[in-house]
């Protein structure tokens, strides 16, 4: 079974959200997530989920 390497997780899954509206995925902060600051550069959203782990 193959093994996760730590730091390719981070680099995949590290403070990376997806627009729920557009299903665009960016690096962002996540307390600029969860203070609504942060909008979508692709439709202008405000909605974001984290991005799922595969």
């Amino acid at each position: 079974m193959a093994t996760k390497i730590a730091a390719a997780q981070n680099r995949l899954y590290k403070n990376a959200f997806v627009c729920k509206v557009c299903k665009h995925k960016m690096k962002l902060e996540p307390l600029k997530i969860l203070s609504g600051k942060a909008r979508c550069r692709k439709c202008k959203s405000n909605d974001f989920r984290p991005v799922r782990k595969k």
